[in-house]
Formats: C-alpha cells, structure tokens, sequence
C-alpha cells in the first residue's frame, strides 16, 4: 500500500486517485468518496464532478496544461501531479505554476514514480503531500529537512543563497 506523506508526517490517505482503463473509463467509486480524476474526466463534466457529495479533485499528466484548471481551481481541495517515471521532472514546472502564477492555495500532491530523496525537491516547489510508490524505502524521519540549504530560488525561499548570506567583514 503506498504511504501518504503531508505536513511531514505519514498519515492515513482518504482520497482514492481514479486512472482510466485500456478502454478509457475510470473505475465506479462511490458518490460519497473523495476522489482525485484526470484532467480531461474533470473539463468533459465539471458541474457533474462538482456535484458529487463527496469530494472531488484533479490530477495532472505532465504535459496537462493546469491553466485549463484556472476557472476552477478555488473549488479543488486537492490537485496532484504525477510523476509517471523517476526521469520525469515536468511535474515540478506544473507546482511552480500551479502555486505561483494561479495562487492554488489547496493541497498539491505528487503520485506516480515518487520515492522518498525527492521529497525536499518537491516540497521546495510547492508540493505539500507526497504518495510514496509501493516498493520505495520510506524512512521514518523529518522528510523536509534532508538538506540543510540550497542555492536555486524556489517557492518555498524566493532569495538565492548568496543574497541570503551573511557577509564577514
């Protein structure tokens, strides 16, 4: 079962993502389940989606475009990008856009390929949940704080290291 990894701590994941079939149609979930759909289900029947009683939210493919999400994305609990290969970092351009030029303000989750080294990485762009693939080490620690400081300009901390610096005189 894969782990659910939000605010640092492993926690109990109460969404069920939908993936469509060879024949394209999601599987049945129940009306009262909190579901995470792809793009494309989401824009063929947004009023249908939203509707529903329980929850709903939108995962992204890497080459999704989330401004197609923009007219909606006040109405998203939960919006998550998958990773489906390790190699694959799209994903992380789709955070920066989706929390810096949209100001999604809800949980933003990364799913697929997502093993535990690249959890500060993600975290830096704008991700703040993160479902560990089956099979990938998940040690029980503080999964943020892996490095201690980075140079490149992220979400998280807008000044590069060297503006950051303390300079000895």
């Amino acid at each position: 079962m894969p782990r659910y990894i939000k605010d640092g701590k492993a926690q109990i994941d109460t969404w069920t993502l939908l993936r469509a079939d060879e024949s394209g149609a999601l599987p049945a979930a129940p009306a009262d389940a909190d579901v995470i759909v792809p793009l494309v289900a989401w824009l063929a029947d947004p009023a249908g989606w939203q509707a529903r009683p329980g929850r709903v939210g939108v995962w992204l493919a890497p080459d999704d475009e989330p401004a197609r999400l923009a007219p909606y994305l006040a109405s998203l609990a939960v919006i998550a990008v998958d990773f489906p290969v390790f190699t694959d970092g799209r994903g992380y351009s789709l955070a920066r856009l989706l929390r810096e030029r949209y100001d999604f303000a809800g949980e933003l989750r990364a799913v697929g390929d997502v093993w535990q080294d690249l959890i500060h990485p993600l975290w830096q762009v704008g991700f703040d949940a993160f479902l560990i693939k089956d099979g990938k080490a998940l040690n029980e620690e503080d999964y943020y704080n892996t490095f201690s400081d980075g140079y490149q300009v992220t979400y998280r901390q807008p000044q590069p290291l060297f503006r950051r610096r303390v300079t000895l005189s």
